[in-house]
């Protein structure tokens, strides 16, 4: 019979095993990152269209750290 330390071992590498892909809301920096240097050289005949669709893209990307900022910190205060 399997003692409970086996059974606590065994369940730890199946929960190991599950959490080894990176959260997608990780990852995401690596879309919008080289977008806004796109942006930039892609729209430099339209510089009204290319500002504003910058301070979008950038406002978002704040939006988005500062989102994954409190998210860490509610995790760590519960």
């Amino acid at each position: 019979m399997a003692s409970s330390s086996d059974l606590s071992k065994q369940e730890a590498t199946v929960i190991r095993k599950q959490n080894n892909r990176a959260p997608f809301k990780f990852l995401v920096p690596l879309v919008y990152a080289p977008v806004l240097p796109l942006i930039r050289i892609g729209l430099r005949k339209n510089p009204v269209l290319r500002d504003r669709l910058f301070t979008a893209v950038l406002a978002g990307a704040f939006a988005h750290g500062f989102y994954l900022v409190t998210d860490i910190y509610d995790v760590e205060s519960k």
